[in-house]
């Protein structure tokens, strides 16, 4: 059976090889690419990255299915599984044994924001935090070490820690009223 203890042997190789190709001058930047639709009737979004598919729904009280998480849900969602990878990689860097590891990510958001008397509560998910659970043989200096390591160089951390501006463009398909009942009226 394999362990993750087996699994950071694996990642070690492939962190050591990754530093390679970047001292080489041979690792280019990646381009990162999400697309995401509205789903005819439901409101579901499709999230599609490379050859993966993501389901994001709102809850019943929203109009939603609940056929998957929200938007912000998966927010945290996110930042606990970078969180974990970056765990994962100093730990192998490192060489720190790990027999288990899970971080639970929490926030709160509230549908008051904006409205009239609630102007002062974020519209974004707020009051975020996580929790690193570990299991390992190794020091609590060793484990601090990780973990102020994974503070400095987790992307999906530091992103919401120091937020970046983004550029938005709006692009318009003039449709027809009629070309717009035509689709409802045709079964999804």
């Amino acid at each position: 059976m394999s362990t993750l203890n087996d699994y950071l042997i694996e990642k070690r190789a492939a962190v050591l090889a990754r530093d390679a190709r970047i001292a080489a001058g041979t690792f280019e930047p990646v381009r990162l690419a999400a697309s995401v639709s509205a789903e005819g009737r439901s409101g579901v979004r499709r999230v599609r990255i490379r050859e993966h598919q993501i389901i994001s729904d709102s809850p019943p009280d929203f109009a939603g299915y609940n056929l998957g998480a929200s938007s912000p849900e998966q927010q945290l969602g996110v930042l606990g599984s970078c969180v974990t990878h970056i765990f994962l990689i100093q730990a192998a860097q490192h060489q720190v044994p790990i027999d288990s590891l899970e971080v639970e990510v929490t926030g709160q958001i509230d549908a008051r924001a904006g409205h009239p008397g609630f102007e002062h509560i974020p519209v974004y998910p707020h009051d975020i935090g996580y929790t690193v659970h570990i299991a390992s043989p190794a020091s609590r200096e060793q484990l601090d070490t990780l973990f102020e390591a994974v503070e400095r160089t987790c992307p999906i951390l530091n992103l919401l820690k120091h937020p970046q501006s983004i550029r938005a463009t709006l692009q318009h398909t003039r449709t027809s009223a009629a070309q717009t009942q035509a689709s409802d009226a045709v079964p999804a």
